[in-house]
C-alpha cells in the first residue's frame, strides 16, 4: 500500500523555497555554529563543552519546531503542528538534562562505534551540499535548520553521548522512522541516510560498548 501525503511534492519544495528565503541568515548561523562545535568535539574539548552542546541541540529541535513545522511546514500538513510539539519536547529534554543537570558528556572515549557516529555528523553538515547537487539548486531544498539533517546530526551525537541517553533518543528515531518513509516519495535522496541514523542510533543503546583497540608499534 502506497503511503498518501497531504500535500504534493511541488508544495513540499515551495515551504523549503519560503523558509530558506525568509530565514537564511538563522539557518546559515546555525550551521556554522554546529561546524564549530563539531570542531570542539572532535579535538576533545573540555569536559565544560557539554552543557553548550546541549543547549546547541536544543536550539536545533526548538527552531526545527518553531521556524520550520509551526512557520511553514503547518500551511500544507495539519500533522506539523503534532510534530512541533514533539520536537518542542525534544528540546526542552535537552535542556534539562543536558544544559541544567549536566547529565550528558558528548567527547567521549574512542569506541567501535565512534566512526559512524562522527560520518553521521559530518554527513548532517555537508546535507546542504549534497541536496543541492542532487537537485541543482540551494533555493527549494531542505538546507540546514529543518527536522531531516537536525535528525542525523543528533543522532551522531547521542551515540557519542555518557551515559546512554535512551529517552533523548526517542524522538530523533521516531523521525528517522517517518523522514526516511516520505524520502522516496518527495524525491529527497539526501534523506536515504535517515533510516541508517536511526538504525545506528538503536544499535548504540542496545549493543554493549566496547573501547576501540589502540594499536601500539614498538620501535
Amino acid at each position: 500500500m502506497t503511503m498518501q501525503l497531504p500535500f504534493t511534492r511541488e508544495q513540499f519544495f515551495d515551504v523549503f523555497a519560503a523558509y530558506n528565503a525568509a530565514l537564511w541568515p538563522g539557518v546559515l548561523a546555525l550551521w556554522i555554529a554546529s561546524v564549530v562545535m563539531a570542531v570542539l568535539l572532535f579535538a576533545r574539548s573540555p569536559r565544560a563543552c557539554d552543557r553548550v552542546v546541549s543547549a546547541l541541540l536544543a536550539v536545533h529541535w526548538a527552531w526545527s519546531a518553531l521556524a520550520y513545522h509551526v512557520a511553514f511546514f503547518t500551511s500544507i500538513n495539519p500533522a506539523a503542528w503534532f510534530f512541533a510539539a514533539l520536537f518542542l519536547v525534544e528540546a526542552v529534554l535537552f535542556v534539562w538534562w543536558g544544559t541544567v543537570r549536566g547529565s550528558l558528556r558528548f567527547a567521549a572515549e574512542p569506541s567501535a562505534g565512534a566512526p559512524v557516529a562522527w560520518a553521521l555528523i559530518g554527513y548532517s553538515l555537508v546535507y546542504p551540499a549534497i541536496n543541492a547537487a542532487l537537485h541543482g539548486t540551494f533555493v527549494r531544498i531542505p538546507a540546514f535548520g529543518v527536522p531531516c539533517p537536525t535528525t542525523i546530526f543528533t543522532a551522531g551525537l547521542l551515540m557519542r553521548a555518557t551515559p546512554r541517553a535512551r529517552v533523548l533518543s526517542i524522538v530523533p528515531i521516531v523521525w528517522s522512522a517517518i523522514g526516511g518513509s516520505a524520502a522516496s516519495l518527495l524525491g529527497v535522496r539526501a534523506d536515504y541516510a535517515l533510516p541508517v541514523a536511526g538504525f545506528a542510533l538503536v544499535l548504540s543503546l542496545i549493543v554493549p560498548r566496547r573501547r576501540a583497540r589502540l594499536v601500539r608499534t614498538q620501535a
